[in-house]
């Protein structure tokens, strides 16, 4: 029982829980305690230890109830059949006349199938799991390795023998065996699609996970926007937890030999108190001005989210959107859901032809105040302006006033300057300038900028 609670922990990882080796080991004194006689005890206990969320609660829950389902031996098509005919059948049983003395030849494997014993069945099913450690599955391309795995462990190759030998000397009885071996097969079948269930969900979701990070952005099916956005929320998640502003440190540090000296004067120099020098750090701020016009508006969507999921790490983020004018959008994305805010920002400036030079213009007028020598400037754009004024000077402007000024193009390089993108006369401007049409490319581009506040 207790590898098989191992188990149970690497399967309720894979579905989304976190378990600790504290807790496990919490669990396992728990499960001591209440013992295994009943099944929803033992699920409440697991429950009360491991579960910290109501949706880790589900979660596991569910994971219980798929782990310990144990595959049940599946019935061959005529056995209904045999039930019925109880009278004519058990004179076809391998232990009478010439049947018995066939039956007693016969492989371990065929003679537990054909005495139908569904508790024996199962155990060696199971014994054959954990012989093929069945447990390190992790891909659907592997269920028919792990089956045939299973399979050869308990004995096929002899029971193909006796299939043989059994057409020649006993038809009857071999058809029988040959029904029972395929509902042997189903069986296998059902415990590996169960194991990959429980064991490979993580791996499933880390492959598609990756091929999504990968994904254009722009190119993003409407079926997929839901899991980029919870993908988007992961990727704030992991950098809020590597990059949150550390706590306040007390007496750490490099000693202030002065400070402390003038502050003991009246001790006769004697260090009762200490100071420590420590060390300055500017308060961070980020402007966000975002193109949400047709062609980047689902590209402008992910990095709003983005960027606004990391109020621990930075704590003044102000939001702007434009396509042919600029809105602040700051306080509907605090105020609404990610649905809701996207929908209302594209239907006052989305949508639209992008006009670059006017927009800046609106954000110099309304907004220039916002910038500050601590803050950084994020452009999100394809910088093309439709053949207009692209407004360089205003660009110029803004980065003189600020930290940094930060351009994510959508686009690839090898399109910028070609057309109507002015991005050769922007990039002049900016401190950092990235390629940023997926959502890894957005990852490491927003913790390149929040790095330079640690």
């Amino acid at each position: 029982m207790q590898e098989n609670l191992h188990r149970f922990f690497r399967a309720a990882r894979g579905a989304g829980v976190h378990v600790s080796p504290a807790e496990s080991i919490d669990a396992m004194r728990a499960v001591a305690a209440v013992g295994l006689s009943d099944r929803v005890v033992l699920r409440d206990t697991l429950l009360l230890t491991l579960a910290k969320s109501e949706d880790e609660k589900k979660a596991l829950g569910a994971c219980f109830d798929l782990f310990f389902a144990q595959a049940q031996p599946a019935q061959p098509q005529d056995a209904e059949h045999d039930s019925q005919d109880s009278a004519p059948a058990t004179s076809s049983q391998p232990s009478q006349g010439a049947g018995g003395q066939q039956g007693s030849n016969l492989g371990p494997l065929a003679q537990m199938l054909l005495s139908q014993d569904r508790n024996e069945i199962a155990a060696a099913i199971a014994n054959a799991a954990n012989a093929t450690r069945l447990s390190d599955i992790r891909y659907f391309t592997q269920r028919g390795l792990f089956s045939s795995r299973m399979l050869e462990t308990m004995g096929i190759q002899r029971l193909r023998d006796d299939l043989d030998a059994l057409a020649e000397s006993d038809p009857a009885l071999g058809e029988r065996l040959q029904a029972n071996t395929e509902a042997l097969r189903e069986t296998v079948r059902d415990a590996v699609a169960q194991a990959l269930a429980l064991y490979g969900r993580e791996e499933t979701e880390n492959l598609r996970h990756e091929v999504l990070r990968n994904a254009p952005l722009s190119r993003i099916e409407p079926r997929q926007v839901e899991e980029m956005r919870a993908l988007i929320k992961q990727i704030a998640r992991r950098l809020r937890e590597r990059y949150a502003k550390p706590r306040k440190r007390q007496r750490r540090g490099h000693l202030n030999v002065r400070r402390t000296l003038r502050r003991n004067a009246a001790w006769g120099g004697v260090p009762f108190l200490t100071a420590w020098k420590r060390r300055h750090r500017d308060k961070p701020k980020i402007v966000a001005l975002c193109d949400v016009s047709g062609s980047v508006a689902r590209v402008s969507d992910f990095f709003l989210l983005l960027i606004h999921s990391l109020h621990e790490v930075v704590s003044d983020v102000r939001s702007f959107a434009f396509s042919g004018h600029l809105i602040e959008v700051s306080e509907i994305l605090e105020k609404k859901s990610p649905e809701e805010a996207m929908a209302e920002i594209m239907g006052k400036v989305g949508f639209g032809s992008s006009d670059y030079g006017s927009s800046f213009v609106d954000f110099e007028k309304e907004f220039m105040s916002a910038v500050t020598p601590q803050t950084t400037v994020i452009v999100l754009g394809d910088a093309r302006s439709n053949n207009l004024d692209p407004g360089a000077d205003i660009v110029k402007r803004i980065s003189e006033r600020s930290k940094r000024m930060v351009w994510l193009n959508p686009e690839g390089r090898m399109t910028w300057g070609w057309g109507d993108s002015e991005m050769p006369r922007y990039q002049t401007f900016c401190n950092v300038v990235r390629q940023c049409g997926t959502a890894q490319q957005l990852e490491r581009a927003v913790s390149d900028i929040v790095a330079t506040y640690r």
